[in-house]
């Protein structure tokens, strides 16, 4: 899909959150705008940029960004347009697309998911006929072919750095990459002041306290939440969007929404009021645990209660104490049902998937088991199709 320097309106203005990505990728804005200027000096523009990160970062936006500021055509395509089941179409649609590039120069062309089509090869089904693999082979031919001073740049993001082919990552085609981090506390709340022009926010309205509120959120899960807020509000005929709306969203968000409708039964709400005081008591007992933030025994999500804690702080390194400390709290909701009633029921599923996941990483990944030592286990185990 074409966007052209008209229709294309996004620059860095639009862009926040991502500071030092912006600075990487200016230099690549210069080469669009005077390709000379570097060919004077006999230096060469990278061919391919592949950005890292996890979804909804805002690569894309980024990827809009460079052709915006740099007034150049914007080529998007998602890897798994490339895959069909009919042997060779993959092939001619990358040879295709660099067609069309070269028509549109300067430009840049911005394949997402890059991963479905740049997987290592050898893992297929198909054996060296893999229709993927063709894809691969033409796309690794393509930019061999090209030259930066055409005037064309490829961009390419993934999520999945570590299953893409080492071929596609030599220098000459993908040999730079840019990571595009989840966002910190003060990256949040830039990005929230980019989403709130378009909403109209109560005077009282503190975004510093929602960016404080919301570690671990994406660029395109901020978004959403004032986007929920302002539908909350529209909701309650009110005629700016307030706090309790935005606290509102955040949990909305993160935990689900609010199933006020759900019919329970008293045995119901009894069992899973001792369930979440279970959770409460202990995660207020233990000192590493993250600072309680709301309890509920009204259905959130699939959950039937809910206890929610937030982090003060961003996370950026766990500790074995605070781990343990977590799986404690985490179990507790079913030891108080055993406790209070005598029996236990299925209300524990999510609590036990959650604290087995990270006692294993600790044990097989992180290296935190006393019996087991410092081992990396099951790194090697990881194939395509398990």
């Amino acid at each position: 899909r074409m966007l052209n320097k008209e229709k294309n309106k996004i620059t860095f203005k639009d862009v926040a959150g991502v500071d030092e990505a912006c600075e990487e990728v200016s230099e690549l804005v210069d080469f669009l705008k005077d390709p000379k200027k570097f060919q004077k000096l006999g230096g060469k523009i990278p061919k391919g940029i592949l950005m890292v990160g996890p979804p909804g970062t805002g690569k894309t936006l980024l990827a809009k960004a460079i052709a915006g500021e740099a007034e150049a055509g914007f080529f998007s395509i998602s890897g798994s347009d490339f895959v069909e089941m009919f042997v060779g179409v993959g092939a001619s649609r990358v040879r295709d697309m660099f067609e069309q590039a070269r028509k549109n120069t300067p430009c840049l062309v911005f394949i997402d998911e890059i991963d479905a089509v740049g997987r290592s090869r050898g893992h297929g089904l198909g054996g060296g006929n893999d229709e993927r693999e063709q894809t691969l082979n033409a796309l690794l031919v393509e930019m061999d072919g090209f030259d930066t001073q055409e005037g064309i740049i490829i961009i390419a993001a993934t999520n999945r750095p570590d299953v893409l082919d080492p071929a596609l990552l030599r220098p000459g085609r993908f040999d730079r990459q840019l990571t595009v981090n989840l966002p910190d506390v003060r990256g949040r709340e830039e990005i929230l002041k980019v989403h709130a022009k378009k909403v109209k926010l109560a005077k009282e309205v503190d975004l510093s306290i929602i960016a404080r509120g919301t570690p671990g959120f994406s660029g395109a899960e901020l978004a959403n939440l004032l986007n929920e807020a302002a539908l909350l509000a529209a909701r309650s005929n009110k005629k700016s969007v307030t706090m309790i709306e935005l606290e509102e969203a955040r949990d909305k968000v993160r935990w689900g929404r609010e199933r006020r409708s759900m019919a329970m039964t008293d045995e119901d709400k009894k069992i899973t009021a001792w369930h979440e005081a279970g959770h409460a008591l202990v995660n207020v007992l233990l000192e590493k645990c993250h600072p309680l933030h709301k309890v509920t025994i009204i259905p959130r999500g699939q959950a039937l209660g809910a206890t929610m804690s937030l982090p003060k702080d961003d996370v950026l390194n766990r500790q074995s104490q605070e781990m343990r400390e977590t799986i404690a709290m985490t179990m507790a909701g079913r030891i108080a049902e055993e406790i209070v009633t005598g029996d236990i029921s299925t209300g524990a599923a999510g609590d036990i998937q959650q604290a087995t996941n990270m006692a294993r990483a600790m044990v097989t990944q992180w290296g935190m088991s006393d019996k087991l030592g410092m081992v990396l286990y099951g790194d090697n185990d990881e194939y395509v199709f398990l």
